[in-house]
């Protein structure tokens, strides 16, 4: 594993599968991302277990209070999703620091590209982290279905 990402005291990155709480993360997502609401906890088990993913854990009780996950082949190309910080801890630089403890685990793989879907909410923590509008869009296509 990569060195961690500065976190404020109290606080811990960990990209170790064994640490995700799966029902916590479902909890974070279904109750605040709108682009999760109404997601089965199955479907979420199975979204888990096809990705890398990582959390950020208070290590004052609460237990997992971030989550972000990546879909990716591991050698030219990922996709980050579901990156969320239960909004008690928000505030702190924790989705920053999570965003950068995913990006130096990715390193290592030597990727050439990384995208992700931003929320409007989001946008501005990730044009800080040095994200840009994809570059090409009308080269990319996709197949939405119901």
């Amino acid at each position: 594993m990569t060195s961690a990402p500065a976190l404020p005291t109290g606080y811990e990155f960990s990209a170790d599968p064994a640490r995700i709480d799966a029902e916590r993360v479902h909890r974070l997502l279904v109750e605040g991302a709108h682009w999760a609401r109404g997601r089965e906890r199955a479907t979420q088990d199975a979204i888990v277990a096809a990705s890398r993913n990582y959390g950020i854990h208070h290590l004052g009780g609460d237990g997992q209070i971030g989550y972000a996950r990546i879909v990716t082949d591991g050698g030219t190309f990922a996709w980050l999703a579901d990156v969320i910080v239960d909004p008690a801890h928000r505030g702190r630089g924790l989705g920053r620091a999570l965003i950068d403890g995913v990006l130096a685990d990715l390193e290592p793989l030597g990727l050439r590209r990384i995208v992700l879907k931003a929320s409007d909410d989001g946008r501005p923590l990730y044009e800080r982290a040095g994200w840009t509008p994809l570059e090409g869009p009308e080269d990319w296509m996709e197949l939405r279905r119901p």
